[in-house]
């Protein structure tokens, strides 16, 4: 069986980087700015007091317009840089 891993906890850190915690214990901080740049969704992200609207939908970071990063996008990214903490 595949255990799904969703983001548990998401820190504001600075400018477009969120601290993010997943399910498994992965942890690491992910800046948003190349979404945010790339995609025209993401453009309201490019005001910091929208940026810190974020919450966790159960499964990964969304914000108030719908813009959301797949978990699995966000733990690859997270794993190249991670580190196991306890949860």
């Amino acid at each position: 069986m595949i255990m799904e891993v969703v983001v548990i906890k998401a820190d504001f850190v600075r400018d477009k980087i969120l601290a993010l915690v997943f399910s498994d214990g992965v942890s690491a901080e992910v800046d948003f700015s190349p979404w945010i740049e790339k995609y025209p969704f993401f453009e309201p992200l490019k005001e910091s007091d929208y940026f810190k609207q974020f919450s966790l939908d159960g499964w990964t970071v969304s914000w108030p317009n719908g813009a959301d990063i797949a978990p699995e996008t966000l733990h690859q990214i997270a794993v190249a840089s991670s580190r196991k903490v306890t949860v």
